[in-house]
């Protein structure tokens, strides 16, 4: 196995590299730079609904649909710093590991986090970021350089980054076997594959149980797929009898990013649930519901938005 330094620490390298090497922070900012516009989403995104709409007890924070971020991130790929490392065509797995403190749950202490990725996707289209949005990466969100791993689980996106490691085999941490798997009565005992690509969602740009003015308006939202651009977005306002498709703003928008969308609601009197389906151009979509796992992850089913009419009715 190989081990390569990004930043501060002195680098052992492993067998799959060809040379040793270290890379300061300056000298990535001396590297060809690109920018990526891309989301980074919790896989827990959406977990409160397990409870709130499926009846279904989980594990972990109970996010409604605000656990994502879109910025414009600018840094070196990954594949550059590989390449410039000597990777061999024998390397299997990397291994970002990041500098924040080791992670102690249960008494047990679990290390430094760090997530394996295969390395097709290493290579494919991950940034090693030092910007976001024009601007330094902020130390709440991973200075001075954060790994970006577009449309992936946001655990691959590792904070913080110190060094990678490369080796001819697959790589395991705690965050790829004991979390991030699914597990439940409908998966093995030693849970799914690890979590890679988010599932389709869409939400309201509406507080949650919104109360709002009868009369003509226009609903807006977004949409996003780890798996593929918005194609099409539906909305129903009578709980699911008719659908109503929307006008999508960006229907060109960035593969990382997400569609914001608008569609006119002639809004009367009464309690509503809004809700909102979208479909990406793999023809992902969002079920009625989703199969349940114990610790919550990508719940991707129509979430309902429960809205508040009130008012005079008007033509």
């Amino acid at each position: 196995m190989a081990a390569q330094t990004v930043g501060h620490r002195p680098a052992r390298l492993p067998r799959r590299l060809r040379r040793p090497v270290e890379f300061t922070y300056e000298d990535l900012l001396g590297l060809p730079a690109e920018t990526l516009v891309s989301r980074i989403e919790c896989a827990g995104n959406a977990r409160g609904f397990f409870a709130s709409q499926q009846g279904q007890e989980v594990s972990g924070t109970p996010w409604k649909l605000g656990a994502v971020g879109l910025a414009r991130w600018r840094g070196v790929r990954l594949s550059t710093v590989l390449e410039r490392a000597g990777l061999t065509h024998r390397a299997v797995d990397v291994l970002p590991r990041g500098l924040d403190a080791d992670y102690v749950t249960g008494g047990e202490n679990l290390g430094r986090v760090r997530r394996p990725l295969p390395i097709a996707k290493a290579l494919k289209d991950v940034l090693l970021a030092y910007e976001m949005n024009g601007a330094p990466v902020p130390p709440d969100h991973g200075h001075p350089v954060r790994l970006v791993v577009p449309s992936w689980v946001g655990i691959a996106s590792i904070k913080w980054l110190g060094d990678i490691q490369v080796a001819d085999e697959p790589l395991f941490s705690p965050w790829n076997t004991h979390y991030y798997r699914f597990f439940g009565p409908d998966y093995p005992p030693g849970g799914s594959a690890p979590l890679t690509e988010q599932n389709v969602k869409s939400a309201f740009e509406l507080p949650w149980d919104a109360t709002l003015p009868a009369g003509r308006r226009v609903l807006h939202g977004r949409s996003w797929s780890g798996t593929g651009r918005i194609r099409r977005t539906e909305v129903s306002a009578d709980g699911g009898a008719t659908w109503r498709p929307v006008r999508l703003r960006d229907p060109r928008h960035d593969r990382h990013a997400w569609t914001r969308w608008e569609l006119p609601w002639h809004a009367r009197p009464g309690r509503y649930e809004l809700l909102s389906r979208a479909v990406d151009e793999t023809g992902a979509s969002q079920p009625a519901t989703t199969t349940y796992n114990e610790s919550g992850y990508l719940f991707g089913a129509v979430v309902r938005h429960p809205v508040t009419v009130t008012g005079q009715n008007t033509s």
